[in-house]
């Protein structure tokens, strides 16, 4: 018999409230033995992490998990300004995404996230559920300090104009408290969202129903999990996560000027979710 070849990655536009959102599915050569939504991080990383995912999400098709990527509100190529995006409003674009390729596949539907939309991700399956397993790159673990180093953008483009920046991050807070929208690395950064971003923390999400995998990205094969990491999984295990930690010895793609692949990360990402599989009684 043939084998299946695998079609090209399928763009369209996924109605939702507020405008399209658009969506870019992988199917697989045949037919898929699972399923996952991919969640995008935040501003910049968005842009900088496109090339890394999707030669992950090609190899995850490849191996019989479909995915649908979808760029989230007023994100990507998706309608809306940033200034407009919420974290709510981004819990139901997942849930738009879930239930389309729930619909496309005929399988339970997983969320596989970076950074940001790791955390999203996280916080839609404690707070929603319903959600088959979950691919963690790298999550955000705690709101605050992401908040403030995306603050920081702000001070430093002030010392870049004007020579002199005029208070701290703390300020910016406190301007966002007041309903400023805030203007940051050619990013309108809406109270609301802020707010809700500098709210998150990993710790307290209780997920239950579903294998969570978080892979940690390190400098060098020999370094475990970083401390902040390791003392985030205690908490969620003592919640009942039944959470499954990895090392990846990659570089921060996320974070890089030049285009990463991170091939790397990308067999780490297969091999996890086939032995997954096999360990759940499902086809490998």
């Amino acid at each position: 018999m043939a084998a299946h070849r695998q079609p090209p990655p399928e763009p369209f536009f996924l109605p939702a409230p507020g405008g399209a959102r658009f969506c870019l599915y992988h199917a697989c050569p045949g037919a898929p033995r699972a399923a996952l939504v991919y969640l995008h991080p935040f501003a910049e990383e968005l842009n900088r992490s496109r090339r890394a995912v999707a030669c992950t999400a090609r190899a995850l098709a490849a191996s019989g998990v479909a995915v649908l990527q979808i760029d989230l509100g007023g994100c990507g190529d998706s309608a809306g300004e940033f200034a407009d995006a919420s974290w709510d409003g981004w819990l139901d674009d997942t849930a738009a995404a879930r239930a389309w390729l729930g619909r496309r596949s005929g399988l339970p539907v997983g969320l596989w996230g970076l950074r940001l939309g790791a955390t999203l991700a996280l916080d839609y399956a404690a707070s929603r559920g319903g959600v088959d397993r979950l691919l963690l790159w790298q999550p955000v673990a705690s709101g605050a300090p992401y908040l403030t180093q995306f603050l920081r953008l702000r001070l430093a483009g002030a010392i870049l104009q004007d020579g002199a920046v005029r208070g701290g991050t703390e300020s910016l807070r406190d301007a966002l408290r007041a309903g400023e929208t805030l203007d940051i690395a050619g990013y309108a950064l809406a109270p609301a969202l802020a707010m809700a971003i500098d709210a998150l923390e990993v710790s307290r999400l209780a997920v239950t129903g579903c294998p969570v995998h978080w892979i940690d990205v390190v400098a060098s094969a020999e370094r475990p999990l970083a401390p902040a990491a390791a003392r985030t999984a205690w908490h969620l295990r003592s919640l009942g996560v039944d959470l499954h930690t990895h090392s990846v010895a990659a570089p921060q793609f996320w974070n890089a000027q030049e285009t990463e692949e991170c091939p790397a990360l990308l067999a780490a990402s297969v091999a996890i979710l086939r032995e997954a599989r096999a360990a759940q009684g499902e086809a490998p």
